[in-house]
């Protein structure tokens, strides 16, 4: 599934299957009243729903959803898609999640499709300029720290050392321009073998040798563990590899893409690692939902229950 078709999908529907005893809420043309289905006690690591995850028992307005989120007790929220929306808009959801007491993951700072950073081209430059310029507006409105960045697609006709020296030479500028501002720029390798192919970016092993290159305390990776699970799996062992360079972890498994405990990936085991390495940063859901519908929305959360470390 291709980036923006996997927002669109999340955004538009829910996700998975119930919790044992679990009243779904109601949601009022006024408002949504979950206090009556409340699961508040609090995830010990800080996964991030997606804004739009669920809209099944939220409905598609993002404070409501915030409010949903914060009640089953996530510590986190992220949407992907906020440099999109209107400023006002921006600032009453990150006011919103400051209020709730939710942390707000990385945005996108709509580097996708095309190729594009693996070219020594100044109008290349231009448009990474003006995405890093708009990234850190969306910083001031909102207080997210990060920005999420995809590389873009490889030039076939452009041995891969140099793509590689173009990569490195197009963050260091990027970095130039957020880094004073402490936004955090994230690369985030995706796989060609099911999600997007022809894509420069692919291993975790590429983006910690960029990370080391660009030298800079703003450049860091994201390590998609659906992703890095079809590209190479050893998914432990290589975030001990890259440890120092991981700036955000996103989730889903495989196949399918959906909810841990779908697919293949251990999960527990892998929670419980970040949890014995003290990772605090937010952890996002990247994912769809196996069931549809609420009882999808609440498979996921207890999903989330079942391999949380304690």
């Amino acid at each position: 599934m291709e980036r923006r078709n996997f927002i669109k999908n999340v955004a538009g529907g829910a996700v998975l299957a119930g919790l044992g005893g679990y009243a779904a809420p109601s949601v009022a043309a006024t408002g949504t009243a979950f206090s009556s289905a409340s699961n508040s006690a609090k995830f010990t690591l800080k996964y991030a729903p997606t804004l739009g995850m669920f809209n099944g028992h939220a409905g598609k307005d993002p404070i409501d959803n915030l409010k949903f989120i914060a009640d089953q007790g996530f510590r986190a929220a992220y949407d992907l898609g906020m440099i999109g929306r209107p400023p006002a808009e921006q600032e009453k959801i990150a006011n919103e999640a400051r209020r709730l007491g939710l942390e707000l993951g990385q945005f996108s700072l709509k580097t996708a499709g095309g190729t594009h950073f693996v070219l020594n081209d100044a109008s290349v430059r231009d448009m990474l300029k003006e995405k890093m310029l708009a990234g850190l507006e969306v910083q001031k409105r909102t207080g997210i720290r990060k920005g999420l960045v995809v590389l873009g697609n490889a030039d076939s006709k452009l041995h891969v050392e140099y793509q590689t020296a173009n990569v490195i030479e197009n963050l260091r500028i990027c970095c130039d321009i957020v880094g004073n501002a402490g936004l955090e720029l994230v690369m985030e390798p995706l796989n060609t073998l099911v999600n997007h192919p022809g894509v420069f970016l692919t291993r975790t092993t590429q983006a910690k040798l960029i990370c080391v290159a660009v030298n800079h305390p703003c450049c860091k990776m994201v390590n998609d563990l659906y992703h890095q699970q079809i590209t190479e799996g050893n998914l432990i062992p290589n975030l001990e590899a890259c440890w120092d360079y991981i700036g955000s972890i996103h989730t889903g498994d495989n196949p399918g893409r959906n909810e841990p405990g779908s697919g293949e990936i251990n999960y527990k085991n892998i929670f419980r690692y970040l949890f014995n390495r003290k990772y605090s940063e937010v952890i996002s859901l990247e994912h769809g939902q196996s069931i549809p519908g609420k009882e999808g929305e609440m498979a996921i959360i207890k999903a989330y229950r079942e391999v949380d470390p304690s």
